[in-house]
C-alpha cells in the first residue's frame, strides 16, 4: 500500500474559490509533471516553491512539491479553482497516470505509518478538524503536540526498565539472583498506578469538554426548571406550564460560555407519580442525572427558604443549588456559598440571576480546564482500565511473592496495552476503525 500514489481532494466537497488536489507517493512528482506547464520561466517545480502551472487544458493552477511532507512522502498539491467539474477533471487525470484515489484518513495513516505521527498524536487530527469551540480545539492541540504521548513514553520507559530486570532474573534462576530490589519494584509500581489512575480519572471532564458538559437540571416538578432552561438558552426550547408533570421526557440545548460547551437537559421533576408516562420521565430524568457532569439543583422559594439541595451533593459531581422564583419572596441574595457548594438565587422568569448561574457553570470547570494533560479519547480511556489491571495484579503478585516470571507476565500485559495508545502495538483492525472516521483527503 505505501508503495502506491494516492490522490484526493483536500478541500470540502462542493463549489468554492480555491480546491486543493493533494497527491502524495513515491511517484508523486513524476505523475503531477505529465500534465503540469510551468507558465512563467521556470521549467520544473522546484521544491518547497509555488509555481504557477497551466493543468493540461483543465485550468491555470498554483502547484507545490514537498519532498517530504505531511505523510513523510513526496507530495504534490495542486491549487485549482473550485468547479466540481475541474476537481474531478484534474482527479481522472490524476489517475489515469498512475495514482490510486486515496481512503478515508489515508494520508494521515501514511504520516503515523512512517514515523511523522504516534498513534494518538493521529487520532487527534481527527478531533482537531472536528473541534467546533476554542476548549475542543486546546485538547486536540495539546494531544497533537504530543504532551499525552510524553506521559505515556514516561510511563512505558519506566515499565520497560522493570520488566526487563525481572526478566533478566529468568537467565539465573538457577542463581537465585535478584537484579530488581522488591521494595523499590513496589515503589515504582505504585508511581505507575497513580499516574495511570490520575489519567483515567481525567477521562469523565476531558470527554466531556471535548463532546459537551452533560448538566442535568433537577428538581421537584414546577420549581421552573423548564423556564431557568429556556432563559439559559435564551430560546422556548422547552414547554412551561404551572400545571406539574408537564415536562415528561428530556429536553436539551447546547450553550457555549467562554469557549465551553455546555450540554444542558430539562429533565422531569422527581416525584412519586401513578401516571405511566410521567414515571418513564422521571427514570430518564435519573439517567441523565447519572450521566451528568455538573448537576442544577433547582428549589423553590417559596418552599424552600434555607435551600439543601434535592441530590446528593457527595456523589463526585459538581452541584449548583439554585434557588428560583425569587420575584415572589422578599430573598434578593446573589449568591451564597457553603461547604464548596454554590446557591445561585434567581427569577427565571424575569431573567435575573441567570448571568450569575452561568459565571457558576463557567468557575464549575475552570480548574479542570487548567490540567496540562486530560484523557479525551474513549479506546484509550479502556486501554488505560487495562493497563492499571495489569499493574494492579502485578503489584498484588509482589505482594504475595509470586516468582518473577508471573509478575513480568502482568507487567508484558501493561505494556502491550500502552502500545495500542501511541502505536507500538497494532493491528489492520485496529487501524482501519481509528482512520474510517477521518474524511478523505486528511
Amino acid at each position: 500500500m505505501s508503495n502506491d500514489t494516492i490522490v484526493a481532494v483536500a478541500t470540502p466537497p462542493g463549489v468554492g474559490g480555491i480546491a486543493v488536489v493533494r497527491l502524495s507517493g513515491p511517484d508523486a512528482l513524476a505523475i503531477a509533471t505529465k500534465h503540469l506547464s510551468p507558465v512563467t520561466a521556470h521549467t520544473s517545480l522546484a521544491p518547497r516553491r509555488a509555481t504557477y502551472c497551466r493543468f493540461d487544458d483543465l485550468d491555470d493552477v498554483v502547484a507545490v512539491y514537498l519532498p517530504t511532507a505531511y505523510t513523510g512522502e513526496p507530495t504534490v498539491e495542486i491549487s485549482c479553482h473550485g468547479s466540481t467539474y475541474i476537481q474531478q477533471a484534474i482527479l481522472q487525470a490524476l489517475v489515469d497516470s498512475g495514482a490510486r484515489l486515496a481512503g478515508p484518513g489515508e494520508y494521515t495513516m501514511r504520516a503515523f505509518l512512517n514515523g511523522r505521527l504516534n498513534l494518538s498524536q493521529a487520532e487527534a487530527v481527527a478531533d482537531l478538524i472536528e473541534a467546533a469551540t476554542p476548549q475542543q480545539h486546546r485538547l486536540a492541540v495539546s494531544q497533537l503536540r504530543g504532551g499525552y504521548a510524553e506521559r505515556l513514553k514516561e510511563l512505558r520507559s519506566q515499565l520497560v526498565d522493570l520488566t526487563s530486570l525481572l526478566e533478566l532474573e529468568l537467565d539465573f534462576s538457577q542463581e537465585d539472583v535478584e537484579f530488581a530490589d522488591r521494595t523499590k519494584l513496589r515503589q515504582l509500581l505504585s508511581t505507575a498506578s497513580q499516574q495511570v489512575s490520575a489519567l483515567i480519572d481525567s477521562f469523565r471532564m476531558g470527554n466531556a469538554l471535548k463532546r459537551g458538559i452533560p448538566v442535568a437540571i433537577v428538581g421537584s416538578p414546577n420549581v421552573g426548571k423548564s423556564t431557568l432552561l429556556n432563559a439559559l438558552l435564551d430560546d422556548d426550547r422547552a414547554i412551561v406550564s404551572d400545571i406539574p408533570g408537564t415536562t415528561r421526557d428530556t429536553v436539551e440545548g447546547m450553550l457555549t460560555i467562554g469557549g465551553v460547551t455546555f450540554r444542558l437537559i430539562d429533565t422531569a421533576g422527581l416525584r412519586d407519580s401513578d401516571d405511566t408516562v410521567e414515571r418513564l420521565g422521571i427514570e430518564r430524568s435519573r439517567k441523565a442525572q447519572e450521566e451528568a457532569v455538573i448537576i442544577i439543583d433547582v428549589t423553590d422559594a417559596s418552599d424552600s427558604p434555607d435551600p439543601k439541595g434535592c441530590t446528593n451533593a457527595d456523589d463526585g459531581k459538581r452541584h449548583i443549588r439554585v434557588v428560583n422564583k425569587c420575584d415572589l419572596t422578599p430573598m434578593r441574595q446573589a449568591v451564597t456559598q457553603q461547604e464548596g457548594t454554590v446557591t445561585i438565587y434567581t427569577s427565571a422568569i424575569k431573567d435575573e440571576g441567570i448571568e450569575r448561574l452561568k459565571q457558576a457553570l463557567a468557575d464549575a470547570v475552570g480548574d479542570s480546564q487548567k490540567q496540562e494533560v486530560l484523557l479525551t479519547n474513549a479506546r484509550h480511556h479502556e486501554a488505560l482500565q487495562h493497563v492499571s489491571q495489569a499493574l494492579a495484579h502485578a503489584a498484588s503478585g509482589l505482594d504475595t511473592g509470586l516468582p518473577a516470571d508471573l509478575v513480568a507476565v502482568d507487567l508484558r500485559d501493561a505494556l502491550y496495552h500502552l502500545g495500542t495508545i501511541t502505536g507500538e502495538v497494532t493491528s489492520n483492525d485496529l487501524l482501519s476503525n481509528i482512520f474510517q472516521r477521518f474524511c478523505v483527503g486528511k
